[in-house]
């Protein structure tokens, strides 16, 4: 990518001589200049996240405006609130967001959509090589430790709505409160597209992880962070190659995408090609997991099954899911994931015996796949008033 960088620039130079061309740029031949200058400015990747965007949102028929504050802040993640600049009482929910290679802005939509009838905080996942040596590990434990920490400070009464890889940390989390008798369990726990159990129907992201012996992961996929960047000499799992990964699952669904995008942009077809860029400006945008954290979730989650089989510790400790009793249930599954198959999130009913059947509630979505669980007119016309219905039905 950076050895493209010459070539981006000269496109974004030529693109911005467009005023220049005296209407030559809107024959056919020159928007099919101007749409291939474009997409050669597009291909690179970032570091950095982006901003969620989110100005405003109807609340009971008036347009409240969205404030982005921090609500507590920690070396390797912080809480997002999105403040709402009208005073109504609203459900408070965290929303876990995943630690797998992309910034929490990927869930702009499931965020959006939620914010109309919540009070919504996000994990807000920091990149591993901007977080000094000096800070320590983070990993596993401490992925629990600070949703227990974020749901302390949100106090008693708050929701959790956790997508994808993080609804195993954050069923860890919900367990080990009720345990503790916590007066800050959350009163209901959603979990949406998770590796609860890898055991059923493994997918082709199950089989990597376990093609190989944790051992090779380390010796493969994790560097070190250079100078003079803030967290030089911390051992990361890099982002994009987690994002080389993906991109590897579906490669004709990402070629056709670009084709599209293309084509949207010759056609002059503006919104449609907004959409395409905003889903891959974010796709791009790619963090560092830190070593601790990505070994300790491939081993764990992926390969010894820790959770389902009950071998899973939390300092030292058994997690023991069977006294999650009062925490009401939501798992939701699409019908075509290919990265989190039907049946391994619906497995986190199993590990609850003791949650009474009024508390526990189970969604499978026709004609989505992962992303769709979360993001898109299925997840906001029919997934997310179930979503809605099992908040309000505990408060």
């Amino acid at each position: 990518m950076q050895a493209s960088a010459p070539f981006r620039a000269a496109a974004l130079a030529a693109l911005q001589m467009r005023p220049a061309l005296n209407g030559a740029a809107d024959s056919p031949f020159g928007r099919q200049l101007m749409a291939t200058l474009e997409m050669a400015t597009r291909a690179k990747l970032t570091h950095e996240s982006l901003p969620f965007g989110i100005e405003s949102v109807m609340v009971e028929g008036k347009e409240a405006f969205i404030h982005e504050e921090t609500a507590f802040d920690l070396p390797f993640g912080r809480l997002l609130h999105f403040k709402k600049d009208i005073d109504v009482a609203q459900p408070k929910v965290m929303i876990v967001a995943p630690l797998s290679g992309h910034f929490a802005t990927l869930l702009r939509n499931t965020v959006k959509t939620m914010l109309q009838d919540h009070d919504i905080y996000i994990t807000d996942w920091k990149n591993a090589r901007n977080v000094p040596l000096a800070m320590g590990r983070f990993g596993f434990e401490e992925y629990v430790d600070y949703l227990i920490k974020f749901l302390e400070h949100l106090g008693p009464g708050a929701h959790v709505v956790a997508v994808c890889q993080p609804c195993v940390q954050a069923m860890v989390a919900t367990a080990v409160m009720a345990e503790q008798k916590h007066p800050c369990e959350p009163r209901s726990l959603t979990l949406m597209a998770g590796p609860i159990d890898c055991r059923i129907n493994p997918t082709q992201v199950n089989k990597l992880a376990t093609d190989n012996p944790i051992e090779w992961f380390r010796n493969n996929l994790i560097s070190t962070v250079p100078f003079p960047l803030p967290g030089w000499g911390r051992r990361v799992y890099p982002g994009f190659m987690q994002l080389a990964a993906f991109v590897s699952m579906n490669p004709e669904r990402h070629l056709d995408a670009h084709k599209n995008l293309f084509r949207h942009l010759v056609e002059g077809e503006a919104d449609e090609a907004e959409k395409i860029k905003t889903f891959y400006d974010e796709y791009f945008a790619v963090l560092d997991l830190s070593e601790d954290f990505y070994l300790e979730t491939v081993a764990w989650v992926f390969q010894e099954m820790r959770l389902p089989l009950g071998r899973l510790k939390h300092h030292g400790k058994p997690v023991d899911c069977s006294k999650i009793t009062r925490t009401a249930l939501l798992t939701v599954e699409g019908e075509r994931d290919d990265i989190c198959a039907v049946g391994q999130t619906a497995a986190a009913h199993e590990l609850t015996p003791k949650l009474r059947p009024h508390l526990r509630s189970h969604h499978l979505q026709p004609g989505v796949g992962h992303y769709g669980v979360f993001s898109g007119r299925k997840w906001d016309n029919q997934i997310y008033p179930t979503v809605r219905s099992v908040i309000l039905s505990t408060e």
